[in-house]
């Protein structure tokens, strides 16, 4: 992606003009919105690569607005929040966002955020069908590779983020085994992002909501004390 399209939500100017003026001196192109509204205007028209969304905005609030792009589309988010509450952050990410970053921020930290994001899209994307773009297949449900898609056993495609794609790719690649927070953060993301092994909890947390028939007692992505995480179903590639 030579000249990606950043779709900045930001109701103040200063912030929102800023980060444009960085972004652009940087090869990208940038569009800015004030509300949640003015965002659906400008996504309805234009094909947006990545949302960098501010928690705080005037009516529809960052949250909201995150967890309503979820339900039908998989665009990356970067959530900025000027809340220092840990706990505001992991809401963050539990309603889909891919990334976050705390204000004040340094426009050359977003752009670092912004950079590895779009690059763990675009190398997903890139290598051509059968070039380790395998499908797989486990209890009913099935993985295409290839357009990044799920299904689950009736044959409806399920909405997956980006993060939650290639957590389950990693699982569906290395079945029965168990994989430690480290390990799952250094095959999908390394660390470039500064992603937290918190941010891993919450990521499995979002795929057991989709795939487990209880969330509570799953049976699919089982949690191994002390040690990390395990995809128990039998897979089969394709």
């Amino acid at each position: 992606m030579s000249t990606p399209h950043i779709l900045v939500v930001e109701d103040d100017k200063d912030i929102g003009l800023l980060v444009a003026k960085y972004l652009k001196a940087n090869d990208m192109r940038v569009s800015i919105a004030e509300t949640g509204r003015a965002m659906d205007r400008i996504l309805a028209d234009t094909r947006i690569n990545l949302i960098v969304l501010d928690r705080m905005l005037p009516g529809e609030d960052g949250l909201s607005i995150c967890r309503r792009l979820r339900v039908t589309s998989d665009i990356p988010i970067i959530l900025l929040t000027a809340l220092a509450d840990e706990v505001e952050r992991i809401i963050g990410l539990e309603m889909g966002a891919d990334d976050y970053l705390g204000k004040p921020f340094s426009p050359r930290e977003l752009l670092a955020r912004i950079r590895a994001v779009l690059r763990r899209r675009d190398d997903a994307r890139a290598a051509p069908a059968g070039a380790g773009k395998r499908s797989y297949r486990f209890a009913g449900w099935h993985l295409d590779g290839t357009l990044r898609r799920l299904f689950d056993p009736q044959g409806a495609r399920v909405e997956l983020t980006g993060a939650e794609f290639e957590v389950l790719l990693v699982f569906c690649e290395r079945p029965g085994r168990t994989l430690s927070r480290d390990q799952i953060i250094d095959l999908t993301q390394g660390r470039e992002a500064a992603p937290s092994e918190r941010s891993v909890d919450i990521l499995i947390s979002r795929l057991r909501r989709k795939l487990e028939r209880d969330p509570r007692d799953p049976e699919l992505l089982q949690t191994i004390r002390s040690s990390g995480y395990l995809f128990s179903p039998e897979v089969v590639a394709e």
